[in-house]
């Protein structure tokens, strides 16, 4: 069963429930209010009729019914020409149980032995109600002991068309159910379709995803609504735009890893068949054959390396924490010292950043060590400046073109004047996947007097507060 099915039967049995619900109560209502409007005229009629026994004589059967309240206006009401005194039958019980006829049509109605009991011994106002069928015709019949061995009177009116005329009400408050829970599983097939055609379109997304493993963004239409369901259905658009956008950058990837590895593959391929050749080749040779085969080997490490990191830059598997950008900063320039003996100079506020620690170091030391490969024999330190969050890193080379500029953060582009330098192409654009990573952006541009500023900036809404970096330590 579908859920649209599942859900069109549940509005339709909720609609049933409530229909029936509102009916019953409705009817249960009407028949209380008709039941209790007979009886009040009953007992006014039994009022009226103690009372002229109390003024002594046999009582006027037309002086009752002028003193008694007009039954309510329905079916039983009587037509023009009719005596009001031919709706009520009005008889006395005497102590021993004999009945006289005091008034109203002449119908024999029968005395029960509850009523015997009310005219023999009852007290005062003490009362019984039934209705009770007569030659065919059902009367609604008010007994009321009158106490002091005096017996009892009995009031009785005819309630056939008041049988009928709830009887017809209940059929069409039934019809009416009826109609309500037909309409209300109309509804429920409609309001069914409409909240589940954005699920169906989620399954569908989902199948046609795991069919063939490819997300295709915008294919299948999931936005719109604001309810649980819209959000779902944008929440999962954005997912789907996420894989798509991840799998296109895994494709990017390896297919620019395949034409970067091409060539020193190639290099090497054609230096190992030189090397069958070995014991031809003059000392000289063979030191340039090796000596290029050490290179395009430490060439091909290095990529496969920085492959690595740039495949790692933007994963979610290092743990965030609060990092000081200065710290990092600081233990970077000692390595680059080290490593190409350039001085750096930090010039760094307090700034305390949540990311993840191993990634920002990596981008600053993507950053200082292009500058030191661009600039290896600059008198000038090479500076780092850190402002809330944005990194800068500032040298004396020889710059980058303003045709180049857009491209330095592109996987493997090398600039004509880097080619001759070692390097993949691969270092800048990891700084990208880490500033990203990061919710900032990456910069590039001249610097005032010669040389470059490079840099990225981190989301401010991950700056931290000094203090919390404090109580971290």
């Amino acid at each position: 069963m579908t859920l649209r099915t599942r859900f069109a039967l549940a509005f339709a049995a909720i609609g049933a429930v409530v229909a029936l619900l509102v009916g019953a109560l409705s009817y249960r209502a009407a028949s209380d209010r008709v039941v209790a409007e007979i009886d009040r005229t009953l007992r006014s009629a039994t009022v009226a009729l103690a009372h002229a026994e109390e003024r002594g004589g046999q009582p006027l059967v037309s002086e009752v019914i002028a003193q008694v309240p007009e039954l309510y206006p329905g079916p039983d009401r009587p037509g023009p020409g009719d005596e009001p005194e031919r709706r009520m039958v009005l008889q006395t019980v005497a102590v021993d149980g004999t009945v006289t006829r005091l008034g109203g049509p002449g119908v024999p109605l029968p005395v029960s032995d509850t009523g015997r009991t009310l005219a023999a011994s009852g007290r005062a106002g003490d009362t019984d109600i039934a209705e009770v069928v007569v030659a065919g015709r059902t009367y609604r019949r008010l007994t009321t002991a009158l106490g002091g061995n005096r017996g009892a009177l009995q009031v009785a009116v005819r309630i056939d068309e008041t049988r009928r005329v709830l009887g017809g009400m209940a059929r069409e408050i039934a019809g009416v159910s009826l109609v309500a829970m037909l309409v209300a599983a109309c509804a429920g097939v409609l309001l069914a379709g409409r909240i589940t055609l954005r699920l169906v379109r989620l399954a569908e997304a989902a199948e046609e995803v795991s069919a063939d493993g490819r997300a295709v963004p915008g294919h299948v239409d999931l936005t719109g609504g604001r309810d649980e369901v819209g959000r779902l259905s944008t929440s999962f658009g954005r997912m789907l735009g996420r894989i798509a956008a991840a799998r296109d950058a895994q494709e990017r990837l390896v297919h620019d890893a395949a034409h970067e590895l091409r060539t020193p593959l190639t290099s090497l391929r054609t230096n190992a068949t030189v090397l069958r050749r070995v014991a031809e080749l003059s000392p000289q040779a063979r030191d340039r054959l090796l000596d290029d085969v050490e290179g395009e080997t430490g060439e091909l490490a290095h990529l496969v390396e920085e492959l690595v990191e740039l495949a790692l830059a933007g994963g979610q598997e290092e743990a965030e924490e609060a990092v000081e950008l200065a710290a990092v900063a600081r233990r970077v320039a000692r390595r680059v010292y080290r490593r190409s003996g350039r001085l750096v100079h930090v010039d760094a506020d307090d700034t305390v950043v949540r990311g993840r620690p191993q990634g920002l170091e990596r981008a600053l030391g993507n950053l200082l060590e292009n500058a030191a490969k661009f600039d290896p024999d600059g008198d000038d330190p090479i500076e780092v400046r850190i402002r809330r969050g944005a990194v800068t890193v500032s040298d004396r080379g020889p710059g980058i073109d303003a045709a180049a500029l857009p491209r330095v953060f592109d996987r493997f582009y090398r600039a004509d004047t880097a080619r001759a330098l070692p390097g993949s192409g691969l270092g800048l654009a990891i700084v990208r996947d880490v500033a990203e990573a990061h919710g900032g952006t990456v910069t590039a541009g001249p610097r005032p007097g010669g040389g470059a500023r490079i840099g990225f900036t981190v989301a401010g809404s991950r700056l931290l507060p000094g203090a919390e970096w404090q109580g971290d330590r």
